[in-house]
């Protein structure tokens, strides 16, 4: 398990046209505990895509400090699983999960038994092309597992699916990190979504974006993610924060900026 410690002082992109720079995150700050799930809740545009990013080290470029486990990102022990699955598509289920080891651990086993978990094992020389979208999920997520992360980042990965393979995905999510020693931060907009799956949500405001709220989800496990008890705290929430969970359902604005 890994322990992230997460101080962004300022992070910039410059403009197309040129003109001063857009401040898409300022004075963020937080930590997530080893084996802990926490979610970034916040409007799209706002900066949640940004923060990953960063803590995985695909972006350096940033005033601040960000530590897992004492050491600065990009570093061994972090698994990503993106908006899109990203799976090549020239290569079969079994290979596209075996491309993130080492030539030295590719060994059929490993990946083999993951397969079997995770309800893949008949698919496993199946191209992506002739999986469903949900499945094409399920494989990206085998494939942020098989290295065995102390860290796992994900960004919004169960958005556009229909909310009964959503949920499907979701609890398999739960399952597979209950049962390994992980510390998850994973990205969303959907506040049951968030409710369902952390231990804590971290709420951000519009961009520049901050953290303005730090919550503990004290629901007991198992949830149920259409449960009276997710939509009652969900329903407490907009009640006593309205101005900031309105921002969830607002669009985000155009960009004039090299990136988000």
């Amino acid at each position: 398990m890994s322990r992230v410690v997460v101080d962004i002082i300022r992070k910039t992109y410059p403009r197309r046209m040129g003109g001063e720079e857009l401040v898409a995150l300022k004075d963020i700050r937080f930590v997530i505990d080893e084996g802990e799930f926490v979610c970034l809740v916040g409007p799209s545009g706002c900066g949640k895509t940004t923060i990953l990013n960063l803590v995985s080290g695909l972006d350096s470029a940033f005033e601040g400090e960000i530590l897992i486990d004492g050491e600065r990102p990009p570093g061994p022990g972090i698994g990503y699983m993106f908006q899109n699955p990203r799976l090549m598509p020239w290569l079969t289920v079994s290979e596209n999960v075996q491309l993130v080891l080492p030539d030295q651990e590719r060994g059929q086993g490993r990946v083999d038994a993951l397969l079997t978990e995770m309800g893949l094992a008949e698919f496993a020389e199946a191209y992506p092309g002739r999986l469903s979208g949900g499945m094409q999920r399920r494989v990206a997520l085998a494939r942020a597992f098989v290295t065995d992360p102390g860290q796992l980042l994900l960004d919004e990965p169960f958005l556009s699916l229909d909310a009964p393979v959503a949920n499907r995905l979701r609890q398999l999510l739960l399952d597979l990190y209950g049962g390994r020693p992980i510390t998850v931060l994973f990205v969303t907009h959907d506040l049951r979504e968030a409710l369902f799956l952390a231990d804590r949500i971290l709420f951000l405001s519009p961009r520049p974006a901050r953290v303005v709220l730090d919550l503990a989800v004290d629901l007991p496990r198992p949830r149920d993610p259409e449960g009276a008890e997710i939509e009652g705290l969900r329903l407490k929430l907009l009640d006593q924060h309205p101005d900031l969970l309105a921002g969830l359902a607002q669009p985000a604005e155009d960009l004039d900026v090299l990136g988000t």
